[in-house]
């Protein structure tokens, strides 16, 4: 199997929310304060993204052992469990955990013009509805590798399968 196979869904998904989020904002990548919510594959994939369009980066998680990779990686390191007080600063915030992490107390620390971007799987991570109430731009895009990247996603969905079939000792 190809070595792209294990990244092949998280890669059109990072590219996909920046592509969010530039159709969302009115002002660049560049230079704006950007928080990536999780450490996972998505999260890994789209702070190196962000950095290399020369965003400041922070990024939340839970274990110490990923706040340590990402202070090593030089992002700015908050606990996924501690953002309250921390989110004013921020234009963009990705999102990536598939549980409640921006409910309305956190979303009415957020700035007006801030664009959320939320690639967690369902049920997502935002308050939506909050947020809309609350007049923040708060997207929800789900199934990104498919409309994003529909080759790249379907070649994943071979592999996955190949994978399985693999380790299973079937044949390929």
């Amino acid at each position: 199997m190809p070595a792209s196979g294990p990244i092949a869904k998280p890669l059109p998904t990072a590219e996909g929310a920046l592509a969010a989020a530039m159709a969302a904002t009115d002002r660049t990548i560049q230079e704006s304060r950007c928080l990536v919510i999780g450490f996972g594959r998505i999260g890994k994939l789209l702070a190196c993204r962000l950095r290399g369009l020369a965003a400041q980066v922070a990024v939340s998680a839970r274990r110490q052992e990923h706040l340590a990779w990402i202070r090593a990686l030089g992002y700015a390191p908050l606990r996924t469990d501690r953002l309250e007080g921390r989110l004013r600063p921020f234009h963009l915030i990705f999102n990536t955990v598939p549980a409640l992490v921006l409910d309305r107390k956190r979303l009415e620390e957020i700035r007006p013009d801030c664009v959320i971007i939320d690639v967690a799987s369902s049920p997502g991570g935002v308050d939506v509805s909050a947020a809309r109430e609350l007049g923040i731009a708060a997207l929800q895009e789900l199934a990104l590798p498919g409309r994003v990247a529909p080759l790249t996603a379907a070649r994943a969905v071979r592999d996955a399968i190949g994978y399985i079939l693999e380790e299973r000792g079937e044949p390929i």
